[in-house]
C-alpha cells in the first residue's frame, strides 16, 4: 500500500521572525514620526528644535554606553561610518523641510516609498547587482507613484517638498546600505547617530543658523515632554533599534520595502487627526508607491540563473 506524505508546512525562522515583528514596529513607528513631524507648528517648535529633542533622549538613556561606542569606532571603515550618520541630522531636516512644505500622507508616503528604489540604484552602482524583471516592474511602479504625486498633488510648495523628500529618501537609502555593512551594534548606531546629530542641532541653533524656541525659553513644556516621548523614545531609540535590527536579520531590500504599509496608516491617521484629506492624485500616487514596494518586496532579487549575483 502506497503511503503520501503531506509537505510539512514552512516554519518561519527565529531570525526571520524575529527581522518581521521589527519591522513591523518600524511601520507604526515611522507613521508616528510622519505625523508628528507634519504637526510641528502648530506644537510652537522649530525644526530645530525637534532635532534638539529627537537625538537628545537617546543620548541621556544610552549614556552609560558612551565609552564602549567610541571605542567600536576605532575598528569602522570611514565611508561606512560617513553613510551611517546621514540617518541623523542630514535625514531630519530634510524629512521636516518636506513635511513643512507637503502634507503628512505626502511624506509618509514619498520618504519610505522611495528608499528601495534608491537602495537599488547605489548597489547596482556600487556592486553591479543585477535587478529581476518583476522587481524592474515594481522600481517602474514606485516611479510613476512619485510622477503622479508630483503632477497632482496640488500647492504652490508641492512640487518643491516632493524634490526635499526626494532627498530624504535617498539619504535613508544610503544610510540602509551603511546599516548593512557597519560593525556596530545597534545600540552603537544609535548613539553615533544622536552624539553627533545633537551636537551638530546645539550649535545651529545656539548660532541662530536654525530658530530655536528651546534654546530661547519660550517653548512650552508640556509640548517638548510629548515630543520626547513620540520622537526621543519612539522614533531616536525604537525605530532605530528594530531597522537595525531588521536590516541585520533580512538584509537591506526587505526593510527598505517595508515601508509599503507606513504611508496607508499615515494617510488614514492624518484625515481625523489633522483635517487633512486624500485626494484622488494622493490617492493614485499612494496605490503605485505602495503596489510597486509590496511586489519589490515579494519579487525575487535577481534573474535565477547560475551567473546571478548571490
Amino acid at each position: 500500500m502506497t503511503t503520501f506524505a503531506l509537505p510539512r508546512p514552512r516554519v518561519l525562522s527565529r531570525r526571520t521572525a524575529i527581522g518581521i515583528a521589527a519591522l513591523a514596529a518600524v511601520i507604526a513607528l515611522w507613521s508616528s514620526f510622519a505625523l508628528s513631524t507634519r504637526a510641528l507648528e502648530g506644537a510652537g517648535l522649530t525644526m530645530a528644535d525637534a532635532a534638539i529633542v529627537r537625538f537628545a533622549v537617546p543620548v541621556l538613556v544610552l549614556s552609560p554606553w558612551i565609552p564602549r561606542t567610541f571605542r567600536a569606532l576605532r575598528g569602522e571603515r570611514p565611508a561606512v561610518l560617513a553613510l551611517v550618520l546621514l540617518a541623523g541630522l542630514p535625514h531630519f531636516l530634510l524629512f521636516a523641510w518636506g513635511a513643512h512644505l507637503t502634507s503628512a500622507a505626502l511624506t509618509g508616503l514619498l520618504v519610505p516609498g522611495t528608499v528601495p528604489l534608491f537602495v537599488t540604484a547605489l548597489l547596482f552602482l556600487g556592486l553591479r547587482r543585477t535587478v529581476s524583471r518583476r522587481r524592474l516592474l515594481a522600481l517602474a511602479a514606485i516611479v510613476a507613484g512619485v510622477a503622479a504625486s508630483a503632477l497632482f498633488t496640488g500647492g504652490a510648495s508641492g512640487p518643491g517638498g516632493i524634490v526635499v523628500l526626494l532627498a530624504a529618501g535617498l539619504v535613508w537609502a544610503a544610510y540602509t546600505v551603511g546599516v548593512a555593512r557597519t560593525r556596530l551594534d545597534p545600540i552603537a548606531v544609535i548613539l553615533v547617530v544622536s552624539v553627533t546629530s545633537v551636537a551638530s542641532a546645539l550649535l545651529l541653533g545656539a548660532t541662530g543658523v536654525l530658530p530655536s524656541a528651546l534654546l530661547a525659553g519660550t517653548a512650552d513644556l508640556r509640548t517638548v515632554g510629548a515630543y520626547a516621548l513620540v520622537q526621543g523614545v519612539g522614533t531616536g531609540l525604537l525605530s532605530t533599534a528594530c531597522y537595525v535590527v531588521a536590516v541585520k536579520n533580512l538584509g537591506s531590500s526587505l526593510p527598505a520595502a517595508a515601508g509599503a504599509l507606513s504611508p496607508v496608516l499615515t494617510a488614514v491617521i492624518a484625515v481625523p487627526l489633522l483635517g487633512e484629506s486624500v485626494g484622488w492624485g494622493l490617492g493614485l500616487a499612494l496605490a503605485l508607491i505602495v503596489t510597486g514596494v509590496a511586489a519589490f518586496a515579494l519579487a525575487p532579487a535577481a534573474p535565477t540563473s547560475a551567473h546571478s549575483a548571490p
